[in-house]
């Protein structure tokens, strides 16, 4: 029986893809764990996704880590969250560097401690040469912080005569996003099996292709990954067109 690696098409790879990773917490508490286990687990798989994702030449992988929404969850949880962004990150910088993974984040980082700011920005600058994959970890980030902040950007430009009202178009107002520079996921994954997008790259995701799983992030592993690029190259991207039109 051929794998799922094996049955990809390695001429149709998708450029960039996002992660929601979901369900940490839920699959520790079936383990009879606490919440922060199923994060510390999480680590592993985004471990092993990071390098998979590198492997078939992926370009650019964005991760939903930690949503604006996520700092009203209990206090002891989020400051074990964020012990555990600089242990991961620091776990994963000679990887990264092996496999020459830039790494950046988006995301509103002012409200982060100084010490997780100051580790990222290190990983930051350490992988800032590096030309294969780029990872983007998307932390205290949110689509409607971020399309809020374009907008105020935008309109103090307009008014100190930066900006003409008629050059904005949607090139324009991407060029102000978080994401600037980083193109559209061509496919987002969503793990655990809740069906929607959680304030995620709203903007961007305007026409990627959606993929949901039932299965926990502390359980997505490589074959995870490649079975849904499998999904994603079954599929015919019409972006307004017809199949019709695709063909001609």
């Amino acid at each position: 029986m051929t794998t799922f690696l094996e049955q990809l098409d390695k001429n149709r790879i998708p450029t960039s893809v996002a992660i929601i990773m979901d369900g940490n917490g839920r699959w520790a508490k079936k383990q009879g764990k606490n919440r922060v286990f199923g994060h510390q687990t999480g680590v592993e798989s985004v471990d092993h996704v990071m390098e998979a994702a590198a492997g078939i030449g992926i370009k650019y992988l964005t991760l939903y880590a930690f949503s604006t929404e996520n700092w009203n969850r209990p206090i002891n949880e989020v400051n074990a969250l964020m012990d555990l962004f600089v242990t991961a990150i620091n776990s994963y910088l000679e990887k990264m560097l092996s496999h020459n993974i830039r790494m950046v984040i988006v995301g509103d980082i002012d409200r982060l401690s100084e010490k997780t700011r100051n580790n990222m920005q290190m990983a930051i600058d350490k992988t800032a040469g590096c030309t294969g994959m780029t990872l983007v970890l998307a932390i205290s980030y949110s689509s409607r912080w971020e399309i809020v902040r374009a907008v105020k950007n935008i309109a103090a430009e307009v008014k100190d005569g930066k900006l003409n009202l008629d050059d904005i178009d949607d090139a324009c107002f991407s060029n102000y996003l978080a994401t600037k520079g980083i193109p559209d996921p061509d496919l987002l994954i969503r793990t655990s099996g809740e069906l929607r997008i959680s304030n995620f790259l709203m903007w961007q995701l305007s026409y990627s292709e959606l993929y949901f799983t039932d299965v926990c992030w502390p359980e997505f592993r490589e074959e995870q990954l490649y079975e849904a690029i499998l999904d994603y190259q079954n599929r015919e991207r019409r972006f307004g067109k017809t199949s019709e039109q695709l063909t001609k």
